[in-house]
């Protein structure tokens, strides 16, 4: 049986997840204000929607260039995962990254996300999520976020960023 919206427990509606966007949008600007180029990498999907998100708000304010790249894995099993990420011919030494995801819980997939940088001489990679539950296995932390939240560990977050709906929901 599907939920409505009104059914689900909303934690974050479209204008607020909007406002949080900016205002991530902002600190990104400003930490990384004497950079020339940064990527942005969203995991695939809800991870990869708020990186497009992100894109668009940092593109109105920054002068520097953005490139926006997916990454994919399968989140649930990670360590049996294939982990592509579309770089192509693109140089990424000594250039900011920034890995965008939907909800960092207990660091996991972030760590496995790390991978594929681990081997190149980036100047600096730092985490963007929406919401960050705080619920630490794994030493990873979020350099910006919109929303922090203390739940259980049972209890999931499931973000919505469609061009028509916009929202998370705590189930």
């Amino acid at each position: 049986m599907s939920m409505t919206v009104k059914e689900k427990n909303i934690i974050l509606e479209e204008e607020q997840i909007l406002q949080k966007i900016k205002r991530m949008a902002y600190q990104i600007f400003e930490r990384n204000v004497e950079e020339k180029h940064i990527i942005m990498v969203g995991v695939v999907q809800q991870g990869y929607h708020l990186a497009e998100l992100l894109h668009a708000e940092l593109k109105k304010i920054a002068p520097f260039k953005i490139t926006l790249i997916k990454m994919s894995l399968d989140k649930v099993n990670p360590v049996n995962s294939e982990i592509r990420v579309d770089l192509q011919d693109r140089s990424i030494q000594g250039t900011p990254v920034i890995l965008v995801d939907d909800v960092l819980n207990t660091g996991k997939t972030m760590a496995y996300c790390l991978k594929p940088f681990l081997q190149k001489d980036l100047k600096k990679l730092e985490i963007a999520v929406l919401v960050n539950r705080s619920h630490k296995q794994f030493p990873i932390s979020a350099n910006y976020q919109g929303y922090e939240l203390a739940t259980t560990i049972n209890e999931h977050i499931e973000v919505v960023l469609e061009k028509k709906a916009k929202y998370a929901y705590l189930r």
